[in-house]
């Protein structure tokens, strides 16, 4: 089953970043900790060994996550986001109808979501609630805190 993931150039090229690093630098971190333990004696007892072996299986796992994740990213460009409605990229002023306040979020893939510039998944339950709609509609999300809703104020890139 694919879990395709829409990004930005940016974001993308940085899990790819990320990944060769990981095949490279990693994987050659992790081989230089197994040659040390094992030259440090028996294997039957030894725990750097046990735990470099540990450490070589997490970054083969996520090596495997993000080589999936990559092999099922599409990117996005701004010329193909309909602005009629909320979509990934969109830039979303909304406003919380029981307190009145106002916010701004770019609404972007998982792995890009970053609170501290504004930036939320499309996949968390703001994101979710907010897909689709057009200016004017309100959007009931359901959040940890209960259901609130947004009016959607403004949509643009």
């Amino acid at each position: 089953m694919s879990n395709i993931s829409y990004y930005t150039e940016e974001g993308l090229q940085k899990l790819r970043d990320e990944l060769r690093d990981l095949k490279l630098r990693g994987r050659a971190d992790i081989a230089q900790q197994i040659a040390e333990a094992r030259d440090k004696g028996d294997l039957s007892e030894n725990a750097e060994y046990d735990a470099a072996k540990d450490a070589q299986g997490h970054l083969e796992a996520k090596i495997a996550q993000l080589e999936n994740v990559v092999a099922n990213a599409r990117v996005i460009r701004q010329s193909d986001i309909d602005i009629s409605k909320v979509s990934i990229l969109s830039t979303v002023k909304i406003k919380n109808m029981k307190n009145g306040m106002e916010v701004k979020y770019t609404l972007v893939s998982e792995e890009e979501a970053n609170l501290k510039q504004g930036k939320i998944s499309v996949k968390s339950p703001i994101g979710k609630g907010l897909m689709g709609k057009k200016v004017g509609e309100i959007a009931e999300v359901t959040a940890p805190a209960g259901k609130i809703e947004f009016e959607v104020l403004d949509i643009s890139m």
